[in-house]
């Protein structure tokens, strides 16, 4: 009987080798999200829907299982040690959401994206948004229904936001956005008033076999490892896996092979931090990263306050010549790779800053679209409305505009907010490690990147999800999450390069 194991002594050892299976299937579907996304025929979807379905309606299984609950109800109130708690607190917080969701609803909204992503690629390619609207309108449905399961009293969008940030709060992603809003618009509003014209090297095309070359490279030169990875292409980079098997992916432009540079280093930033996470604690809370503002701070640490500071391109800029064929300088690779184009109209080939507008374009219309305050068919306008507010700017073509992304494909409402929390938490990281290990400019330029790694790994990987967010955050750095060195890093940076 489930309640005669729960009350057995070792309650604890029952529910984490209870939640390692259920890891294992959740890992097992993520291999199969990579292999569609990667290398999967086209005509593979009929088959991959139905096996993403049955691994999610799994894992939704082993998440309320009666078991599960017994174990949990056994070791309320125990006296834990810190690790013991911390895996019970976690667990426990996704039993209790789960418990709230039917399965069969699980299944369906896993389904319904995984159909969803062929009719994306096809609306886009196409230009078409009518394609694609049905598609979004039942996710959105099923996104709002899966939030009022959860809790009927609460904003839906606020529900669908913890799945991605669990403990920082909506009010703070808000006060953050708001935040970087009103520093830069008007530091990009002074930058487009500058007389200075940066370097701008790249002309013609560059093979796609010399860019893989040069990105694999780059992964050598950080730090990457090979015997627990892989590089391949994708259409939207991103990266997945474990401590034992972290991929990445990325994509190549024939004019623009800085593009392709810049988004593997993204990608190696997540996938650095899940192979620093602990292989021992495999499996349980412990050995998983702590959500995704703390893994995109990883990426962005890694893709601008390393890849795109001069220090790296004294370094890196010979290899960049080698396999490009080219002969810029460091300086001018500096200037290229910190343009600011407020009017690009497309997410991941923005600059550094006019990237969190953005993000906060995206947040403002899908927290309208899942509250009910906007309907999909109003989303074009309402999008390029936001872009011309914004940046200046209106997309020419929906396939620019409101069919660039992905997440709403994977009906990732509450995801957006994350990017631009990750790189306010990078600079606060970075700050911090630079305190303990002194500027750490002559490493980057020396290739040097072991101390930096240790100290990530030190005060952020190694910890799973020993701590809330916002604990880590302060046990990392020794305050709570603010934008102030975010905001200092940028004056300080584009104010240089800018002359202002």
């Amino acid at each position: 009987m489930a309640t005669d194991q729960a009350e057995h002594p070792d309650a604890y050892e029952s529910l984490t080798a209870h939640v390692r299976r259920m890891t294992n299937v959740g890992n097992a579907a993520g291999v199969l999200n990579w292999d569609q996304q990667v290398m999967m025929p086209e005509g593979g979807t009929p088959a991959r829907s139905q096996q993403t379905a049955a691994l999610s309606a799994l894992h939704h299984e082993l998440l309320t299982d009666d078991e599960l609950a017994d174990y949990l109800e056994t070791l309320d109130g125990k006296d834990l040690d810190g690790d013991r708690a911390a895996v019970v607190r976690e667990v426990r917080r996704e039993h209790e959401r789960a418990t709230r969701v039917d399965g069969d609803l699980v299944e369906e909204i896993s389904e319904t994206t995984s159909n969803a992503l062929p009719t994306w690629e096809q609306a886009k390619a196409e230009d078409d948004w009518d394609e694609f609207a049905p598609t979004l309108e039942r996710i959105v449905e099923l996104k709002r229904e899966y939030a009022t399961q959860i809790d009927p009293d609460r904003d839906p969008y606020e529900v669908l936001f913890e799945e991605y940030e669990p403990y920082l709060g909506i009010d703070t992603a808000e006060r953050i956005l708001e935040r970087l809003r009103e520093e830069l618009v008007p530091l990009i509003d002074d930058i487009e008033a500058s007389d200075a014209d940066l370097a701008d090297p790249f002309e013609g095309t560059y093979p796609e076999a010399d860019q893989e070359e040069l990105v694999r490279a780059a992964l050598d030169t950080l730090g990457y490892d090979w015997d627990r990875g892989r590089l391949d292409t994708a259409a939207h980079p991103f990266s997945m896996g474990t401590q034992f098997d972290a991929r990445v992916t990325t994509r190549f432009k024939p004019d623009d092979p800085l593009d392709a540079l810049g988004s593997t280093i993204h990608e190696f930033g997540h996938a650095t931090y899940t192979l620093g996470l602990p292989q021992d604690e495999y499996g349980t809370p412990l050995g998983q990263s702590r959500d995704l503002s703390v893994h995109e701070s990883q990426s962005r640490l890694w893709e601008n306050h390393v890849g795109r500071s001069r220090p790296f391109w004294d370094l890196f800029g010979p290899t960049v010549n080698d396999h490009l064929g080219t002969d810029v300088s460091p300086r001018d690779l500096y200037e290229a790779a910190n343009q600011i184009y407020p009017d690009n109209r497309i997410r991941v080939e923005a600059d550094e800053l006019t990237y969190h507008l953005h993000i906060i374009l995206r947040f403002e219309i899908e927290r309208d679209l899942v509250r009910g305050d906007l309907e999909v068919d109003e989303i074009p306008q309402v999008w390029n409305d936001k872009m011309d507010e914004y940046l200046g700017v209106r997309p020419d073509t929906d396939a620019e505009g409101c069919l660039q992304d992905i997440h709403w494909t994977h009906g990732n409402f509450g995801y957006f907010p994350t990017y631009s929390l990750g790189s306010v938490l990078a600079a606060q990281l970075f700050a911090a490690a630079e305190d303990d290990l002194g500027n750490l400019d002559e490493d980057i330029r020396n290739g040097e990147f072991d101390d930096l790694h240790d100290w990530l790994t030190e005060h952020v990987h190694r910890h799973g999800c020993r701590y809330t967010t916002d604990d880590l955050i302060e046990e990392a750095t020794g305050e709570a999450l603010t934008a102030d060195y975010f905001v200092d890093y940028a004056r300080g940076k584009f104010g240089d390069l800018y002359g202002l």
